[in-house]
């Protein structure tokens, strides 16, 4: 396979193709620079969760549940109130049956393409976003902020960065979520029902009625403990925002914190690591029966600004004036 990078129409958008090391990715800079394909073409896995006949016009109606969505701010926000050490913002309440304001807008807007380029084997492309008066968002939200991501693609997979820094003269509150969705089932003549998931879990995070945490963490129950000894089954159940707090696990006998997803008729695995600044891990399948599921690592619980918690137990934090904060993911398949 000849490595390539470069920008192509597809489902009438422009978009970044990507070729190296066996692996092939779409990256959609128009819907918020979202991963909307990746694929390791030798082993016939489709990672992640991909519309072929129209996958442009499906990501843009629903871009929270196909490919790899970045969210800023991540998760929900109790009655749309965002509490930062220096304002109180009142963001709107798009999520009408629970009276919150849910998933952010990042990952909606249109990015600009930074860099397409091929080094040596590795394929790289870069996008870029300016966060300012010109978006409708400002008047709930007049922080300025500059979004950077780097997408690297080579015989590992693929390696995601993704950097956010304050242009404005506040604090810039601080949390961001990935709204993974992986494919089910991810072999060509796969079953979604052979699909087991591994996440290093520690305790659970206990949530209301309307998805906003408690301040109550949970002992592993039984059924918790499923994630931690890998035999989690992810489709054709329901799994409705099971938060976790996790640690560092391991993969073959190596430290490794993130998820895995085991195929466990081939033995195939989708392997999923990522930062250490993202503490949580919340899993949500849409109820099991529409071909994808949800292992979304938080760099913060849900509501974070919100809650009357320490910071170094919700990992919550803010930017200064300045000040940059990068986080990278790492998927590649075994």
């Amino acid at each position: 396979m000849k490595t390539l990078c470069r920008q192509i129409q597809l489902d009438g958008a422009p978009v970044i193709e990507m070729r190296a090391g066996g692996y092939y990715a779409i990256i959609a800079p128009t819907v918020g620079s979202n991963v909307a394909r990746l694929k390791d073409c030798k082993n016939k896995i489709e990672i992640l969760r991909y519309h072929k006949e129209k996958p442009i016009q499906k990501l843009t109606a629903s871009p929270e549940v196909y490919g790899l969505p970045t969210l800023y701010f991540g998760n929900r926000l109790n009655h749309g109130v965002l509490r930062a050490s220096d304002a109180t913002y009142q963001w709107p309440t798009n999520e009408k049956l629970l009276q919150n304001h849910i998933h952010g807008f990042l990952h909606k807007r249109n990015h600009t393409v930074v860099e397409t380029s091929v080094e040596g084997d590795k394929a790289i492309a870069k996008t870029q976003y300016i966060y300012d008066e010109k978006d409708l968002f400002f008047e709930y939200y007049p922080v300025k902020f500059q979004a950077d991501y780097e997408f690297i693609l080579d015989e590992n997979g693929l390696h995601y960065n993704f950097t956010l820094t304050n242009l404005s003269d506040k604090q810039m509150p601080y949390s961001v979520c990935n709204h993974s969705a992986f494919k089910a089932p991810f072999m060509k003549k796969g079953l979604g029902k052979k699909i087991r998931i591994q996440i290093p879990a520690v305790e659970r995070c206990v949530i209301n009625e309307r998805c906003i945490p408690t301040g109550e963490f949970k002992s592993l129950s039984t059924y918790d403990e499923q994630y931690v000894k890998g035999t989690k089954l992810v489709d054709k159940v329901v799994v409705d925002n099971d938060i976790y707090r996790v640690q560092t696990g391991e993969l073959d006998g190596k430290p490794f914190y993130g998820a895995i997803m085991t195929d466990i008729v081939s033995g195939k695995r989708i392997c999923y690591e990522v930062d250490e600044a993202y503490k949580f891990f919340i899993i949500w399948n849409d109820r099991g029966r529409k071909g994808y599921y949800c292992p979304e690592p938080m760099t913060a619980m849900i509501d974070a600004p919100n809650l009357d918690m320490p910071a170094d137990v919700t990992g919550y934090i803010e930017l200064a004036p300045g000040e940059s904060k990068t986080i990278g993911q790492h998927i590649f398949t075994n």
